[in-house]
């Protein structure tokens, strides 16, 4: 089977969570991975980005697939129900307006910077080394800590949904799988003709 440049956007999911690791700033580079399923999606109705785009269900597929570090077995239904998912998508989204409020306090003057990398929304982890003062605003980099803290926290889930069941289960319950399929259904029903 002929391989295509999208193919090895793993490497690109890789590449954010080791510059990240560094300068957390690059953490800014996240944000493709949220407006564009939704761009894809709108614009054509399909989950293409995730079918074909998304690095991070590729990594799960190369390292629960290729080197066989997933059971491979099956989910529980709970975990796929609609209520499980949209709930889980409430509970991140609640979580990003909580870290958008959080980078409005600093810019803001009414909190100091955290350079800490939040785990599972629970765990602080220190992350002082990843940040040394730029010519932005520290809000700047508090928005870059708590995007970092969803992106590696939502990464953590998916490789231990991963190894417990099937390589790609992350994407049964993932926020923006979720979002751009509500995104289709609503385009579906608006223009049915036009997605046949």
């Amino acid at each position: 089977m002929k391989k295509h440049w999208y193919d090895y956007l793993w490497a690109a999911s890789l590449l954010y969570l080791l510059l990240g690791f560094f300068n957390i700033l690059f953490a800014w580079l996240g944000l493709l991975c949220f407006f564009l399923p939704l761009a894809i999606a709108a614009a054509g109705g399909t989950k293409g980005y995730c079918n074909r785009y998304c690095g991070r269900g590729q990594l799960f597929g190369l390292l629960g697939g290729r080197f066989g570090l997933s059971r491979r077995k099956d989910m529980p239904a709970w975990m796929k129900h609609k209520a499980f998912r949209y709930g889980f998508l409430a509970f991140f989204l609640l979580m990003f307006l909580l870290m958008l409020w959080n980078t409005y306090l600093v810019f803001a003057g009414a909190q100091n910077l955290r350079q800490a990398v939040t785990l599972l929304w629970t765990f602080q982890v220190p992350w002082r080394w990843a940040y040394h003062g730029t010519l932005f605003h520290p809000g700047v980099a508090q928005f870059a800590f708590g995007f970092y803290s969803v992106m590696l926290t939502s990464t953590l889930l998916g490789l231990i949904t991963m190894v417990l069941f099937k390589p790609r289960s992350w994407c049964v319950y993932c926020p923006m799988g979720t979002m751009t399929q509500l995104i289709c259904k609503a385009k579906a029903r608006k223009h049915p003709a036009e997605l046949e």
